[in-house]
Formats: structure tokens, sequence, C-alpha cells
């Protein structure tokens, strides 16, 4: 069974051509791109398979690889709406899925007793869909008879083991079960994205029911190509140089590695303030755009800046470490 639409979206007359018009991995490429992402073959290979079998996208990396983002692309190319599934740590069905409007089911059954109807009352006057609170994954169902939704479950790992489990039945039946109303089945399956930090390990049939892609953090190259996309107004050197400067920190053992938002938030920053080059005295100051643990801030100051600073061939003078900058000498 399936209840009525409860969300509706504007778009064109075919809701499928969007999705439909990407009909090669060239296609998907060149769809990021219009999005202004920057996605190698790999990735777009797995989104085109996870468009064409149907199957979920399970998308894992490090915090801040841009897995967020793919959802709200794909979005926006296929012209869908995006329901989002934000994971956290004591996610239960009735957050997820539904819970019941209990201060009207209250409502109903006084109104029932005062107008005498109470008696000939049956559970589906207390238990319907007009006292279901409809949560994201029973959303992304129901508007699959308008036009399939882009859901995405994000941080998965975040969820408990149970979570996993209650997810077996969506993704491989793509059907939920409300015990007082009964199963409830997609008309077409959503483009379901899932996302993880790998803080813990998934289980196996939750992998098996998805398609997997790996997002590493880009090579120097591709996250100066990023940054040139997504920041078109920064100097091209000072791109490349927040690039090399960011590079570089991954190498070492830091309490948290900045993905590529950081080097994002970073550049944007650099250019509120007018840096053009990092040997500006104001850009020690900055490094809480991509450090957010103060022992790698105190680390990076402490003499890592000055390494990182000359590969990237900065030979200009640099403030001693710890010493702040006064607002004078911020231009």
């Amino acid at each position: 069974m399936t209840i009525g639409p409860i969300l509706t979206a504007d778009g064109p007359a075919d809701p499928i051509a969007p999705i439909a018009a990407l009909d090669s991995v060239d296609a998907v490429l060149r769809a990021l791109d219009s999005q202004r992402y920057v996605a190698d073959r790999g990735l777009a290979t797995a989104i085109y398979l996870s468009l064409r079998l149907p199957k979920p996208l399970l998308l894992e990396g490090e915090a801040g690889v841009g897995k967020t983002e793919i959802a709200k692309a794909m979005a926006a190319i296929t012209q869908a709406p995006l329901i989002r599934l934000q994971c956290y740590e004591g996610l239960d069905v009735s957050h997820a899925v539904y819970e019941w409007d209990y201060s009207r089911q209250m409502l109903h059954i006084r109104m029932l007793e005062a107008t005498g109807r109470a008696r000939d009352a049956t559970p589906h006057d207390i238990f319907g869909p007009n006292f279901l609170i409809k949560r994201p994954l029973l959303q992304a169902f129901e508007m699959t008879n308008e036009r399939p939704p882009i859901l995405l479950i994000d941080e998965l790992d975040r969820a408990d083991d149970e979570f996993d489990a209650f997810l077996l039945e969506m993704l491989s039946d793509w059907q939920l079960t409300i015990p007082e109303i009964g199963t409830i089945k997609a008309a077409t399956p959503p483009i379901v994205i899932l996302t993880s930090n790998r803080t813990r390990e998934l289980h196996d049939a939750l992998k098996r029911r998805c398609l997997y892609h790996w997002i590493d953090y880009p090579t120097l190259e591709k996250e100066i190509q990023i940054v040139a996309t997504k920041v078109p107004e920064a100097p091209g050197r000072l791109a490349r140089q927040v690039c090399q400067f960011v590079q570089g920190i991954r190498r070492h053992d830091l309490w948290k590695i900045p993905g590529v938002a950081e080097t994002l938030d970073w550049t944007n920053a650099l250019v509120a303030l007018g840096v053009e080059e990092l040997s500006r005295p104001e850009v020690p100051a900055t490094l809480g755009c991509i450090l957010k643990h103060q022992d790698d801030v105190q680390r990076v100051r402490s003499g890592l800046f000055r390494e990182l600073l000359a590969e990237v061939g900065e030979t200009a003078a640099v403030p001693e470490a710890g010493i702040l900058v006064s607002d004078s000498t911020a231009r």
C-alpha cells in the first residue's frame, strides 16, 4: 500500500528526463562540472551505475572531501528534491521513518467520546495516515509517485549498528513496514546516497546492497582546480600556495587533518582579508580555518608553519610563532 504524496515539487513535464540524460559516464562528468563539482572518472562511473542499475551508492572517505556535496549536486542535476537524514548516535525509527502525533490522537479520542462514537471506533481511526508524522525515509518513499527524490543518508557511521540492520529491508526491497498500517512500498526507488567517515565499520549486509566508492583527498593539481572552480575570485598564486600548504599539512600526524572543505574556507577567508600570498603577516591568525584542534594550531605555529611556507616557495618574513598580529598590521 501507499499513502498519498506529502510533498510536491515544480519541474519539467517529464520528471525522468534529467536522469535519462545522464546516459554515460561522460554525461555524468559534464553534469557534475556544470554544478562546479570537480570529479574523477571513478566517481562518475559509480554515480552512473547507481542510476542505471539502480542501486544505493555508499561513499566513504575522510570528513570534508565532498561526499555530501555529491548529493546536493545530483539534486540540482536531476531537478529532484533532496531529502537528507543526518545520522547521529541513538537515531531510531521515530526520527528516521515516522512517529505518531499523540496529542492529535488524544484529541480525536476525546472527540469520539464526546459524540458517542467511541464504541464504534476501530484502530484505523486512531492509527491512520492523518496522525502519522512522516520523517525523511518515509517522505522519500512517498515522493517517488511524482519524481524519484535524492535521499541522502549522511554520516551513517555515526548511527548505531542497529540502524544498519533496519536499513536492510529498505535497501533490498524498497519497502518500509509500519506495524499499525502495514508495508509501504516505493512505486519507484529513490536515488539513495549514503555517506560514511568510517569512524566505525558498517555491516557487510548493508554494503552488499550498495555500490561502493572511496573518495580520497585530492591530488595537488585537482585541489587547485577545485579551489579555482569554487573560489574563482582567488588569485592563481594564492590558490596554488594554499593547496600546497594544505597538502603539506596532510603529511603530518595531526589530530584533525584538514579536508577540501577547510581548504575552501581558508581560501575564502584569505580573499576576504585581501591576502594575495601566504607570506603576509596576518596569515597565521587565520589557521583556525583549516585546523580545528588547539594542539594542531600550536604545533603549526611553533615551527611547522615556517617549514611548510618554505616548501611553497615563500621567502618573505614570517611573524614569530605565538606572536599576535595587531589590527594595524593587517591590511
